[in-house]
């Protein structure tokens, strides 16, 4: 079939050059239309419980994401605390404010916050901790002495040894953090700001890594089809004959691109990455093909026989293992991460386009080279050869694998040791990411992440938050306890008080808002009703049903409680003392700090009051300052529910994860007080949760992929022996990386996890290739031996070429910035040359212990010896 299919497509290979050059103009015009997405939120489906409620716990305190800006002085003896850099502090600040896209209303400095300073007791005032630029290093040291009595500000706002000032940057979009980004560094240089200035946070890193990603793609790919190109070109000596597959790769990712922007996909970190995961895949098939081709064919020779031959023989190989290799990928569209889903659909689509073009465009375009091409192309490639007709490299692979044969002992137990050291580096990986680690060391987001993680108390947040349940039944007692004080109304007399409390319930508390503002305004209702009435008597009675409506008001608004403040400090306390998290800022925080200065502004008055009214008391003070609308960070309106406010020196997933055991091992022994809830949120906590599911989801990808290869192996060869050993290339290949991935400390990550299915299909490419070659050898010789120097000639040429082709091919993504680029390289190199090495020398090892269990052909004849 293969064959007929070559010859057909030689016949007719102006139609099928128009119909690729179509394919490639329709679906390459899409591109244009591309949107670029970062965002690692996009990560899990928009109805992931734990997005869901992120994004209600960020709409319901009002948080936005951030950039973190730091400015450092590490010279001046008083630090950032001198008159030239609080000057700047202060003009960088109003700048930042100026730029499009930033929350001014929200941005936290020191130039933007007000100083909490008793006036007189029970009397506060709250002036700007900077009004403007100090002019006298005494006005700076009074600035310093402020904040480091407001522990709000020390360790957020500046470093408490006072050589950085921190200015958190909210966004209206993170999208548009890169360009923010680059407009803060123009205005502190068109400020003049001397003092060192650091940009992080995860919007900028996501974004600068969305904006450098597509240009490492404009220059790694390009890159690595260059040197894959140079590399065939010195196997196979003839240009025209290597733009075959150059051409085939082109057209196989312009058309999967063109696919997925066109029908609507934005391209994801994930689906950035199909150009250099195709490129790869589309080669490989091709540079089997015409290594064939280029060893077969003769001077004056008939290209469409030869091609047509070719086929025939190549036809199941490239089939197949197109086949595992869209299945591996395809098995990604089974984990419940969206980005991932696409990445493997669409991997699975150009895989089988490659496919396609390989069985129609390479005999198509080797049929169309002129005669006097091919010639000289044999001409060339004779002239590499020996007086045996075999290239040194053939010489050497088919001495290497005679040798496997009779070092058969050394060879598998070489392998059984490996694997078992593997399955030990296996055990030591740690599942960490963390968006800020894309980048290398050296950085610029980097060195900012360090630096100023290590000054204040982190630049990576989480929220927790305390929920007050039961609210619904508070009312149902509030009517209740109206119910029994309406029914003595009536039997004084008084029915129509019944009836109006009943309209006014109605009217003020039947709805969906929050039940604190529905009893506020039905508190009020009944003042009013009480400055109408003459009557005392009936005054009493409603006095006595505003009294029930004011005590469930006041155990609705649960976070006036002082108790429930108080077990917030002590989890805040805890969390900070113990090293999991660099500061929490909390509600508490916030009273303690007011009640200190309505009392004495002494130390020992940083306390919690001991009663809700005090608590209000100081709340109430706070409404008076420049920024009243921050107490809404921190808690609702209606005090149902509060938030924990983390800074975190580390964003990486583990750091995260013991944040979040802490918590629950604290909760354990100091259970919250009845009726909280807490929940988690933030894009730190965000990243841990799509890290897990993406985990959990790969592990079944990679298990589900490879038993649906290894029943494709024992369907293409029909043989539960033959389908075994196919595995054999593919399990040590993934065995072995892993385990030195786990041994080296390198972090199993989102490149590392998607990688595992491109190792399916590859690592199990050439083993197909060696089985079908070998009994077709095995056919013609009837002799094991033989057939395996056959073998070990022209097919195990071309696995070594096509390995080699690809493995050098990608070493230029090991010079990239981006470290998930480096990876892929990493992997793809390692891939490639490690299952080649299995492939030609553990099953020559393995087949020779008895060849006649692999082959009936040997069963049938003599060659087992």
């Amino acid at each position: 079939m293969g064959g007929r299919l070559a010859q057909w497509c030689i016949d007719r290979r102006r139609w099928v050059f128009a119909a690729i050059l179509l394919m490639v103009a329709v679906l390459g015009a899409m591109i244009p239309q591309i949107r670029i997405d970062t965002d690692p939120e996009n990560m899990l489906p928009d109805d992931q419980p734990a997005r869901v409620l992120h994004e209600n716990i960020e709409k319901q305190f009002t948080l936005h994401d951030r950039i973190v800006v730091g400015q450092v002085n590490a010279e001046d003896p008083q630090g950032v605390f001198n008159p030239e850099s609080l000057a700047d502090h202060y003009r960088l600040t109003r700048a930042i404010e100026e730029i499009d896209g930033v929350i001014e209303r929200d941005l936290l400095s020191m130039a933007a916050v007000d100083n909490v300073e008793q006036a007189a007791p029970g009397t506060i005032d709250y002036d700007w901790l900077i009004p403007g630029p100090p002019e006298t290093q005494q006005a700076a040291d009074r600035i310093r002495a402020a904040v480091e009595r407001l522990p709000m500000y020390s360790g957020t706002l500046a470093s408490e040894d006072g050589t950085a000032a921190g200015i958190l940057v909210p966004l209206e979009s993170k999208d548009v953090s890169h360009r923010v980004a680059n407009e803060i560094r123009a205005a502190a240089q068109r400020i003049g700001v001397e003092d060192e200035l650091y940009i992080t946070g995860q919007p900028v890193a996501q974004d600068t890594f969305g904006v450098q990603m597509f240009q490492q793609m404009g220059i790694s790919a390009p890159l690595a089809g260059l040197v894959i190109f140079l590399v065939m070109l010195y196997f196979f000596r003839s240009v025209p004959l290597v733009l075959a597959p150059m051409l085939l790769a082109m057209a196989t990712v312009i058309s999967t691109m063109g696919l997925l922007i066109g029908t609507g996909f934005t391209v994801h970190i994930m689906s950035s990455m199909i150009p250099i995961f195709l490129m790869p895949i589309a080669v490989v098939a091709s540079v089997h093909v015409l290594s064939s081709f280029a060893d077969r064919y003769r001077p004056g020779g008939d290209a469409r026989a030869v091609m047509a031959g070719v086929m025939e023989q190549l036809y199941k190989p490239v089939l197949f293992t197109a086949l595992t290799t869209a299945v591996g990928f395809a098995s990604l569209m089974f984990t419940p991460i969206p980005p991932v889903q696409v990445f493997g659909g669409f991997i699975s689509f150009g895989v089988l386009i490659a496919l396609i073009l390989t069985l129609t465009f390479i005999p198509a375009y080797a049929g169309s080279l002129p005669r006097k091409t091919l010639d000289k192309m044999a001409q060339r490639v004779r002239q590499d050869q020996d007086a045996e007709h075999s290239s040194r490299l053939c010489a050497a692979l088919e001495a290497g694998g005679q040798w496997a044969g009779r070092r058969r002992n050394w060879i598998v137990g070489t392998l059984v040791a490996l694997s078992v050291v593997a399955v030990y580096g296996i055990n030591q990986i740690q599942i960490n990411d963390n968006p800020t680690r894309w980048f290398k060391a050296g950085h610029p987001i980097r060195v900012a992440d360090q630096v100023l993680n290590e000054r204040f108390a982190g630049t990576y947040e989480a929220y927790l938050r305390l929920r007050q349940t039961g609210i619904g039944e508070m009312g149902e007692q509030l009517r209740e306890r109206a119910g029994a004080i309406t029914a003595e109304a009536q039997e004084a007399g008084y029915a129509e008080l019944g009836e109006r409390w009943q309209r006014l319930w109605r009217e003020h508390v039947d709805g969906d808002r929050p039940l604190g503002t529905r009893l506020e305004s039905l508190a009020v209702a009944i003042s009013d009703r009480l400055f109408t009435l003459s009557d005392p008597d009936r005054a009493a009675y409603w006095e006595r049903l505003l009294d029930a409506v004011e005590q469930t008001r006041t155990e609705t608004r649960a976070f006036q409680d002082p108790e429930k403040l108080a077990w917030i400090a002590g989890l805040e306390r805890h969390l900070v003392e113990n090293g999991h998290i660099g500061k929490a800022t909390s509600l508490a925080d916030l009273v303690k700090t007011i009640n200190r200065e309505l009392i004495s502004g002494d130390a020992a008055d940083y306390r919690l009051p001991d009663t809700p009214g005090g608590v209000a008391q100081a709340l109430l003070s706070f409404q008076s300052s420049h920024r009243p609308h921050d107490l809404w960070r921190f808690v609702t309106p209606d005090y149902t529910a509060a938030n924990v406010w983390m800074q975190l020196p580390s964003g990486d997933n583990q750091d995260m994860q013991r944040v979040v055991e802490a918590v629950d091992a604290y909760v354990a022994e100091n259970p919250p007080p009845e009726g909280v809830e807490l929940d988690w949120a933030g894009a730190t906590y965000i990243n841990l949760v799509w890290q897990g599911e993406m985990v959990e989801g790969m592990l079944l990808a990679l298990l589900s992929a490879f038993v649906v290869v290894l029943v494709m192996m024992i369907g293409l060869f029909r043989s539960l022996a033959l389908g075994l050993l196919a595995m054999a290339p593919l399990t040590v290949t993934i065995a072995f990386i892993y385990g030195v991935m786990g041994l080296v400390g390198k972090n199993y990550d989102m490149p590392v996890a998607v990688l595992s299915s491109l190792s399916i299909g590859l690592s199990v490419d050439f083993a197909i290739h060696f089985i079908q070659r070998t009994r077709s050898a095995l056919a013609e010789t009837g002799e094991w031996r033989s057939a395996l120097v056959q073998v070990l000639r022209e097919p195990a040429c071309a696995i070594t070429r096509n390995a080699l082709v690809i493995a050098v091919g990608f070493l230029p993504l090991l010079a990239a910035p981006l470290v998930p680029y480096i990876t892929v390289g990493t992997f793809l190199a390692s891939i490639m040359a490690l299952s080649a090495v299995i492939t030609l020398l553990a099953l020559p090892a393995i087949i020779a212990y008895r060849p006649g269990l692999f082959f009936a052909e040997v069963r049938r004849g003599a060659g087992q010896s």
